[in-house]
């Protein structure tokens, strides 16, 4: 049985209810001839604010909107319509979904960094939690926090990682599963108590600093790699390219190292 704090109801609802409003002010307001739109992972927040302000630093003439949310909500706004110039996903599932949906220009699809994926506790908790199993057997965990693995690709990478130990394992921990809509607001329920603990990219548990503890980093089958691409109906797509280029360049690559994020496998 998954569940739903109190507190995590009502804040998934306001998320709900915002997303659903900025979903429609983009829909019907197209993007000015200066701007270039960037829908990225929500784990990509940081790191993306500070490149994106580099790149608007070397092309004057470019405004940067950053739209930030679960992949798979991001392409399914591209699908609808949403404008959008470049696409950048948390994991490979989403771009293959963008792909199916014939929304991006599959010639520029690009891997540009990599993530780990970790298991965290509040920063005070007085469980001592070491292990993904401990979440299972232990009677006095109660809340784990969990990206919705329908929509959300860090919940995708915790699913397969821990089916890969055992189908009991995920199952045991589903079973006690608060869902969040992306990956920051699974951090959010950790570092707020609201949940024993939870499982986050490392970039954001990082960004997290004092607020969260790393209690253990899980391997994963497949290497959680960051896809990104040209939209197809981008009408700048000149821009779009050179977005792409500098996110791959020595300096957004060194801007992704700072925020935690590892380089892509060449």
């Amino acid at each position: 049985m998954i569940f739903f704090s109190p507190i995590g109801r009502r804040t998934g609802a306001r998320l709900a209810a915002a997303a659903v409003a900025v979903l429609g002010c983009v829909l019907h307001q197209p993007a000015h001839a200066d701007e270039l739109v960037v829908s990225a992972a929500t784990s990509l927040t940081d790191a993306f604010k500070n490149i994106a302000a580099a790149f608007e630093q070397q092309h004057p003439g470019t405004k940067v909107i950053l739209n930030f949310g679960a992949s798979d909500i991001l392409m399914r706004q591209i699908a609808n319509g949403a404008p959008a110039d470049v696409f950048a996903s948390a994991d490979q599932t989403a771009m293959d979904k963008a792909v199916g949906a014939g929304v991006i220009d599959t010639a520029s699809r690009v891997d540009f960094a990599a993530n780990s994926l970790v298991m965290i506790v509040p920063a005070d908790g007085k469980l001592a939690l070491k292990t993904p199993h401990e979440l299972a057997t232990r009677s006095d965990v109660a809340r784990v926090a969990l990206a919705d693995p329908a929509s959300v690709p860090a919940g995708r990478y915790t699913q397969k990682a821990l089916e890969a130990d055992s189908k009991q394992l995920w199952e045991a921990i589903k079973a006690k599963a608060v869902l969040a809509t992306n990956v920051r607001q699974c951090l959010d329920y950790v570092a707020r108590g609201e949940v024993e603990a939870g499982f986050v990219f490392g970039t954001d548990a990082a960004i997290a600093g004092r607020r969260v503890k790393v209690a253990a980093t899980l391997p994963t089958p497949q290497p959680i790699a960051y896809p990104i691409a040209i939209v197809k109906t981008s009408q700048h797509a000149g821009e779009a390219k050179a977005f792409v280029d500098y996110v791959r360049s020595s300096a957004g690559q060194t801007t992704l190292v700072k925020y935690g994020f590892k380089p892509a496998a060449q």
